[in-house]
């Protein structure tokens, strides 16, 4: 059974939504196995976002994601990853086709209310990262 990492983000939650992406996830057939909120600090998001801290976009990233918590989750199902990334639909909002995740509630490709592991590799690290060891 593959496993992966799911962050619904600050919006999520300010705009009341978190049930019906939750309810997407469960219809999908996927099962949350491990689920919390958080507050996040740029500690952490230094570290989730190694990959663009030097980018200009980075300082808006932290203050959209510090903005109110988040749901934290691992979820599990056969070929989740993949799976869970088609239920979301592309990060850029208006690539986001009408049924995904992104496509009926991302108001912006910042404001995109949910993030998922890409890869095995990083659904093991986001997942000790926002988990520990479980």
């Amino acid at each position: 059974m593959e496993r992966t990492y799911i962050m619904l983000k600050p919006d999520a939650l300010q705009r009341g939504i978190v049930g019906e992406i939750l309810a997407r996830i469960e219809r999908k057939g996927y099962r949350i196995t491990h689920m919390k909120t958080m507050q996040l600090d740029e500690p952490i998001l230094r570290e989730h976002y190694a990959h663009i801290v030097d980018q200009p976009f980075f300082p808006p990233t932290v203050e959209y994601m510090t903005s109110g918590p988040v749901v934290a989750m691992v979820v599990e199902g056969e070929n989740v990853i993949q799976g869970m990334r088609t239920l979301m639909g592309p990060t850029k909002n208006e690539n986001a086709m009408p049924g995904t995740i992104r496509g009926d509630f991302a108001c912006s490709t910042t404001y995109n209310v949910i993030h998922g592991s890409d890869s095995p590799e990083n659904a093991e690290i986001e997942i000790r990262r926002f988990f520990g060891d479980i």
